[in-house]
C-alpha cells in the first residue's frame, strides 16, 4: 500500500550537509496501524513529510497505493495529497475563524466529497461532538479540537492518516480519549496510519512499532 524505495534526504546547516536517510527502504500493507518511535532528531518528522510528498527526497521513490510520486507534476501530487491522504498534528491545525463543522467540512470541498455537511456532522457525531457543530476552535478544550481534527482527517475516506504525536498537547486522560476514538474510527474504516509518538503506551496500540535509528526504521 506504502513504498519506500532507497530513499535519500538531507539538508545543509551553515556548510555542513546532514545525511537524514542514506539508503531508506520500507513498505506498509493496507489497513496495517504502525507506530515510529525515536529520539528528537531522528527523522519522524521528515519521514512524515516525505510520505506526505510535502517534501522531496533527494532520491529514491515513493508510492501509495502503486502511484509513484515521481511520476506526479507539483499540482497532481498535491491533488494526489489532497485526497488520499489525512493528517492529524499535535497542534490541531484548526481555521481560528471556522467552526467545527466548517473545519471538518475543509477537505471534502477540495475533494468533492457528495453530501459534506451531512457527512461533517456524522462524523462529528461520532466523536461526540454533535453538540459543538457552532463552536469556534477558541471556544473549545484541546481534547476537544484534536477529536474536530480527527474527523476532518477522516471526512474525504483517505487511503492513509498521518499523525504526528496526535496525543502530544493532552493531558494523559484526555489523550486517552482521544487516540480511542482515533483507532477507533481508523478500524472502523480500515484506514492506514502511520503515527508517530513518544508514547509507548500510544505505541502499543498499533500493530507494529518501528524505531528510527541511524536513518533506518528497525
Amino acid at each position: 500500500m506504502l513504498e519506500l524505495k532507497s530513499l535519500k534526504k538531507s539538508y545543509l546547516q551553515g556548510s555542513s550537509k546532514i545525511n537524514i536517510f542514506e539508503n531508506l527502504n520500507f513498505h506498509i500493507q493496507k489497513g496495517q496501524r504502525i507506530a515510529i518511535m525515536g529520539k528528537s532528531g531522528s527523522g519522524k518528522s521528515t519521514l512524515l513529510s516525505l510520505i506526505s510528498g510535502i517534501i522531496k527526497p533527494d532520491s529514491g521513490e515513493i508510492l501509495l497505493d502503486s502511484t509513484s510520486y515521481n511520476d506526479l507534476e507539483e499540482s497532481q501530487l498535491n491533488d494526489f495529497r489532497a485526497t488520499n491522504i489525512g493528517f492529524v498534528f499535535q497542534n490541531f491545525h484548526l481555521v481560528s475563524y471556522l467552526n467545527a463543522l466548517e473545519n471538518v467540512m475543509l477537505p471534502a470541498k477540495v475533494c468533492n466529497v457528495a453530501n459534506p455537511k451531512e457527512k461533517a456532522i456524522e462524523l462529528l457525531k461520532s466523536v461526540g461532538l454533535s453538540h459543538r457543530l457552532d463552536h469556534l476552535p477558541s471556544q473549545l478544550s484541546g481534547g476537544e479540537k484534536q477529536r474536530v481534527a480527527i474527523a476532518r482527517a477522516l471526512i474525504h475516506n483517505p487511503k492513509i492518516i498521518l499523525a504526528d504525536e496526535p496525543s502530544g498537547n493532552l493531558d494523559e486522560e484526555t489523550g486517552i480519549a482521544v487516540m480511542d476514538t482515533l483507532f477507533e474510527l481508523i478500524k472502523k474504516n480500515n484506514t492506514t496510519l502511520v503515527l508517530v509518538t513518544h508514547s509507548k503506551e500510544v505505541a502499543l496500540r498499533c500493530e507494529k512499532t518501528y524505531e528510527l535509528v541511524s536513518g533506518n526504521l528497525v
